[in-house]
């Protein structure tokens, strides 16, 4: 089965759609893909049509944490149309397989540059993200770990499409930025009250509505800034 367009690119009127899409190609990423690296040039945009990307920070003392999770309501790169040349996070795929669409910078900034309604969709994706930010930067200072952990698994899940998906306490470490030992903590504390199950690498939702109380207020904030629905 062929994966969902990606949102913004479906928000196009067909002649700029087509006209777009005919000069993008399409990149599969697995599981640790890599879209960018610190330092890296921003060469290129992709637009993910399935799957789920992370933007990783890595701090000199070698810890890290997400700062943002992008599946097919957004877009990385974007920044390339405010003068960025460059990543400053580690940008890879978090759960696989995740196509996208790819469109050389260059040629994404200079459609930007010409008005239209991508411009326009260009800089509502890039208020949402900031909206999301400013969430997120709030939510890792102020709320428990296991309402952190329910808010991310949702997030995921409303960008996978499914209620399971792969993922190990790892990864999930050093997605919310804290040791393994408390992320089992968190992830067992939600499957004792059976919100999840939890086991060989894969994590299945089993009570939305359970998960959706026990995360913090910043899910219906993050998601409603993207409009995404479950």
């Amino acid at each position: 089965m062929p994966p969902s367009e990606n949102r913004l690119l479906s928000a196009l009127p067909p002649q700029d759609y087509a006209r777009l899409t005919a000069r993008m190609t399409d990149v599969t990423f697995e599981h640790r893909g890599n879209a960018y690296r610190p330092g890296a040039a921003l060469d290129a945009v992709y637009f993910p049509r399935c799957g789920v990307m992370s933007s990783v920070m890595i701090l000199l003392d070698g810890s890290t944490a997400e700062v943002a999770a992008t599946g097919g309501e957004g877009m990385l790169g974007y920044s390339t149309f405010l003068g960025a040349t460059r990543s400053v996070e580690d940008v890879f795929c978090q759960i696989p397989p995740c196509v996208c669409r790819r469109l050389p910078a260059a040629e994404f900034v200079a459609e930007v540059a010409r008005g239209g309604v991508l411009t326009a969709i260009v800089h509502n994706y890039t208020r949402s993200v900031l909206a999301t930010s400013a969430h997120l930067i709030a939510c890792n200072a102020l709320h428990a770990v296991n309402e952190r952990c329910a808010r991310w698994l949702l997030m995921c899940r409303d960008r996978v499409g499914a209620d399971e998906f792969p993922l190990t306490q790892e990864f999930l470490a050093t997605m919310l930025g804290v040791r393994r030992a408390t992320v089992t903590v968190a992830a067992g504390t939600l499957q004792t009250a059976g919100l999840i199950a939890y086991r060989h690498g894969h994590v299945k939702i089993l009570d939305r509505p359970g998960l959706e109380a026990a995360s913090c207020e910043c899910y219906a904030a993050m998601r409603g800034a993207f409009d995404i629905s479950g």
